[in-house]
């Protein structure tokens, strides 16, 4: 019998570690000075992370701990790769010079 309540429950808490881990290798991840290391180091990490999460926090097994570890590895490298790139720092943001705003965002005072 599949137990797909059992597994909705899995994959929430993959997902809510996915973003501590994301955030945990994001802080740490200038250890490496090449990139090609930085998904097994997320791999590692999240496994990790995963089992002593679960292990603390529920009554998992060990290796229903192991599922949550490539869950949250699957979503928190899912997560940076989508957000790789696409987000300025705040220091970026207070540095630009300038402010672009499209037309859609324009309220003239002959539309009030």
């Amino acid at each position: 019998m599949f137990h797909i309540e059992y597994l909705q429950q899995l994959l929430i808490i993959g997902i809510a570690l996915s973003a501590i881990t994301c955030a945990i290798i994001q802080k740490t991840k200038s250890i490496f000075k090449s990139s090609k290391f930085i998904t097994l180091y997320s791999l590692i990490i999240n496994m990790i992370v995963g089992i002593v999460f679960s292990q603390t926090f529920t009554d998992i097994t060990l290796p229903t701990s192991l599922w949550i570890g490539l869950f949250s590895f699957l979503g928190a490298d899912s997560i940076y790769k989508s957000l790789e790139g696409k987000i300025s720092s705040y220091s970026d943001i207070l540095n630009r010079k300038s402010i672009s705003i499209s037309k859609e965002n324009i309220i003239n005072e002959e539309d009030k």
